[in-house]
């Protein structure tokens, strides 16, 4: 599989806007954290802007609380009004980068609609994909420090001292959602859900990056296409 395909170029703007899609265990996390500092971009995540929102207890703060507290998924209305009151804070002037949003073709109208609005360009999307195969070995082996968080990968990246921190010395955990099974079920929810946001967005400024590369490689390809 080549490492990057080009669908078609991005939109020529000094206004730099990117959405992030993959599966669980991907890498989304590195490359937005990676991309967001050499853009000088906000990276915005679906979970951010809603904590945001009930944090300064806005209405919409207020809503999304009452939904989350009562066990409830938050609909297209609600997410879709935080998403435009978080892109519309100062800055976001310049650009930004969105980690989680849209999750369905639905969402994907709205936002294109929302740029449309603002006279913004329609974002660069930067699909991460990985063969599930390898990301069920990449997650099941990964392990945390309970004390200082610290992330490992028995395979790509493990500890020093077998079984402990390198840092803490203490002893490493995994996820007791890193299991195969819970593993094979999330990724098959992914694919089911994000299928068609795809195949929406291959019609635009799509890029395809092999996310099973080491993480500086990932981040020189997303570069090289972006420039």
């Amino acid at each position: 599989m080549s490492s990057v395909s080009r669908v078609s170029a991005p939109a020529p703007s000094t206004t730099r806007i990117l959405l992030l899609l993959g599966p669980p265990g991907c890498g989304k996390g590195t490359q937005a954290e990676s991309l967001a500092r050499h853009f000088s971009i906000p990276a915005i995540s679906t979970g951010e802007m809603i904590r945001g929102e009930i944090r300064a207890g806005t209405e919409l703060g207020h809503l999304a609380a009452g939904v989350i507290h009562d066990g409830g998924l938050l609909g297209d209305d609600i997410v879709n009004r935080i998403v435009k009151s978080r892109l519309s804070q100062e800055d976001c002037a310049a650009g930004f980068m969105l980690d989680g949003y849209p999750r369905t073709v639905e969402q994907a109208h709205y936002l294109d609609a929302l740029m449309t609005g603002s006279g913004l360009p329609q974002p660069t999307v930067i699909h991460l994909d990985v063969h599930p195969e390898h990301l069920i070995a990449r997650i099941c082996n990964r392990r945390d420090c309970p004390k200082c968080g610290a992330i490992y990968n028995l395979l790509t990246h493990p500890p020093l001292h077998d079984g402990a921190c390198d840092h803490c010395r203490v002893e490493l955990e995994r996820r007791e959602d890193d299991c195969e099974t819970t593993v094979r079920n999330r990724l098959a929810a992914y694919e089911h859900s994000t299928a068609p946001l795809i195949d929406y967005y291959k019609q635009g400024n799509y890029l395809r990056v092999d996310g099973a590369a080491p993480a500086e490689q990932v981040f020189a390809s997303i570069l090289q296409m972006l420039n």
